[in-house]
């Protein structure tokens, strides 16, 4: 697939807008004051940790629950609870999956394409694309939680939406499936349409997304690219060495040396945080101490880390902004 440069999209490329949208259930807030762009064409990541506003910001862009304030736009309409047409632009899974379990996925999918004014000779066809067509008349009560989600997927596609909102699309999967749905976003990105999904599983996340949102007890965090993020946060690459026998422990004399600005040992890999003009003299003292080292490589900042760092100053934690 040939990604896009989003960087280089225009402000008229906006597809889905929130305006100072918040959410509040009684004395909760869910939802506050998000201000949110996805641009069209893009795999947009949507992040935060269990009960972070996630799930009813999506449910808000798809019209199944009103905002308490604000506003979203999906090509420039404004979403509302009867916007019928604007919801038939987007194939959506929530997070939560499910079906009825006396039908079959052929079954079901023709439901859905009735519910659609999809024609139902597609659903076989979609079907095969999720890798289902071994249960093809299976009843869907039968099915596995992964197949189930897989079938979801598969519904998500009738109609040939621009827009999918797939919320968890990997949850409950097995690596190979998890292929599956991978391959899957990256071809309908191909083809053109825009992906939102929000996942736990942040290196997908990373490999998939042009941009990600990050958002906390229903606040907007960031809204940037995984690289930009790192940068943003002062999130350097690391040096990774494998030392048999180093069990565990940061060998002496390692934060010493002039540049290195932390290490931590996990079993027999030793992780180094340094300028990378310091990494050969890092390598020269490990030697130097008679450790065998079997290995190193650089290890290049991940979305995980950006995450627990936005996540840790959103709650009043340290990190290295607030040190410089």
């Amino acid at each position: 697939m040939i990604k896009q440069d989003v960087s280089k999209m225009s402000k008229e490329s906006t597809i889905i807008e929130t305006r100072n949208l918040s959410k509040r259930f009684k004395d909760v807030t869910a939802v506050e004051t998000l201000n949110m762009k996805v641009r069209r064409g893009e795999i947009f990541g949507f992040l935060g940790p269990n009960g972070a506003g996630k799930t009813t910001a999506i449910k808000m862009v798809m019209g199944l629950t009103h905002p308490s304030e604000g506003e979203v736009l999906v090509n420039g309409k404004r979403v509302s609870n009867d916007s019928v047409q604007i919801r038939r632009e987007i194939g959506y899974l929530p997070e939560r999956v499910a079906f009825y379990d006396n039908l079959t996925p052929l079954q079901t999918l023709h439901f859905f394409c009735e519910l659609k004014g999809a024609d139902k000779s597609v659903a076989e066809s979609l079907i095969k694309e999720v890798g289902l067509e071994d249960a093809l008349h299976r009843k869907v009560g039968t099915f596995s939680r992964g197949m189930v989600q897989l079938l979801g997927v598969a519904q998500a596609m009738i109609g040939k939406p621009s827009i999918y909102i797939l919320d968890e699309p990997m949850a409950g999967l097995d690596a190979r499936w998890v292929k599956v749905i991978r391959d899957k976003i990256k071809r309908l990105s191909g083809q053109g349409a825009t992906i939102i999904f929000s996942s736990h599983i942040l290196s997908e996340v990373q490999n998939l997304c042009d941009r990600v949102a990050i958002i906390d007890k229903g606040r907007l965090l960031v809204e940037d690219t995984v690289s930009n993020l790192s940068t943003r946060l002062h999130i350097k690459p690391r040096l990774e060495i494998y030392i048999p026998g180093l069990a565990g422990e940061v060998p002496e004399g390692i934060l010493d040396i002039k540049g290195v600005m932390g290490a931590e040992a996990e079993g027999d890999r030793l992780l180094v945080s340094c300028a990378p003009a310091v990494r050969v003299q890092v390598i020269t003292v490990l030697k130097e101490k008679g450790l065998d080292i079997k290995d190193f490589k650089t290890v290049e900042p991940s979305l995980e880390e950006a995450f627990v760092k936005l996540i840790s100053k959103d709650e009043g934690g340290e990190n290295d902004e607030d040190k410089s």
